[in-house]
């Protein structure tokens, strides 16, 4: 699978004309490390795919290392490689990381809890000394969406929605992390005053009315189908209740959006996460939540959000792509 014939040309060049063998060192594995999966994907010098491997993650610090590395691994041999044959791993994960030294504190869904636990380096001396980058799996994914959608994307924010919501930022094709790796924290932005106190301590921060769980907790059940699709469905059938809820959540995210774009003017605002499994409708209502807002503001309409927003590729591991990348670009 071939994501962009326009790739960084520190590494196309070491194709050569009609397809030739790669050098030694310009492959570059990606991993896109979760609470319940490492997903690795190996990438070749000209962008393309040439394996993904997923496997399940094993908690803990020394378990996420073990992951990490079988993945990488497995990679490998796949396409009868040599450790030495791989040029970078770069790795996104979820938690506060430093991507100077590669280390992620406070990463509670993998069941890392130490104050700095080096994972930069404990993967690459599991693997022999393999360089290794780890960044936040949102600066990644926004990279990877960037390097995916092409030229017109490296100005972007990639918008995550699932129990929470985050965003990555590339401007000018690089990462925007912010003077103390705040940037992106959109979810956190307060729009409703008066509302409820936010885990972060605030009141009224946008996440608690636009995100997975924000519609879990208007739309409770015991079912195994997750609460966006259900409240998506149940509005798609007619009922009054969940085209209430399904309204203000596109309300809301339009907010953020309006705020996003305000911040930072992104060319493209791309979305994904665990509410995007409702398909294109979740487009439908946001862009009629933000023609609702641009139509009391000739400001707001001549800045054309609707015609920025996209959601995610559904074909391109984006995280684990932008992971790669993320590896290369530090070496």
């Amino acid at each position: 699978m071939s994501i962009s014939a326009s790739f960084d040309e520190t590494y196309a060049e070491t194709i050569g004309d009609g397809g030739a063998e790669q050098r030694p060192g310009t492959f570059a594995v990606g991993l896109d490390i979760g609470g319940t999966k490492v997903l690795g994907v190996l990438l070749a010098a000209d962008g393309t795919v040439v394996d993904s491997v997923r496997l399940p993650t094993v908690r803990g610090g020394d378990g996420v290392v073990r992951s990490a590395s079988d993945v990488v691994r497995r990679l490998a041999a796949a396409a009868d490689l040599n450790l030495e044959e791989i040029g970078a791993v770069g790795v996104g994960v979820p938690g506060l990381v430093d991507p100077e030294t590669g280390s992620v504190h406070h990463a509670v869904n993998l069941g890392i809890h130490a104050d700095q636990f080096p994972l930069a380096d404990r993967i690459s001396r599991e693997l022999g000394g393999t360089p290794v980058h780890v960044d936040n799996d949102l600066n990644v994914a926004a990279l990877g969406a960037s390097f995916a959608l092409g030229p017109d994307a490296d100005d972007l924010a990639y918008l995550a929605l699932g129990t929470g919501m985050a965003a990555g930022v590339v401007m000018g094709g690089e990462l925007r992390r912010g003077a103390s790796g705040a940037a992106g924290e959109v979810g956190h932005i307060p729009i409703r005053p008066d509302g409820p106190v936010c885990a972060c301590g605030q009141r009224g921060c946008v996440e608690l009315y636009a995100s997975g769980s924000a519609l879990a907790r208007r739309w409770p059940t015991t079912s195994d189908v997750p609460a966006p699709l259900l409240v998506f469905q149940a509005a798609a059938e007619g009922d009054p209740r969940a085209l209430e809820i399904r309204h203000d959540f596109a309300v809301a995210l339009a907010e953020c959006l309006r705020i996003v774009v305000l911040s930072y003017d992104v060319r493209r605002i791309v979305i994904g996460g665990g509410v995007t499994g409702v398909g294109p409708s979740l487009l439908e209502v946001l862009c009629e939540a933000l023609a609702e807002q641009a139509a009391t503001s000739a400001f707001l309409e001549s800045l054309h959000i609707a015609d920025r927003v996209s959601l995610a590729p559904s074909d391109v591991p984006i995280a684990a792509v932008g992971a790669a990348l993320a590896g290369l670009r530090s070496e």
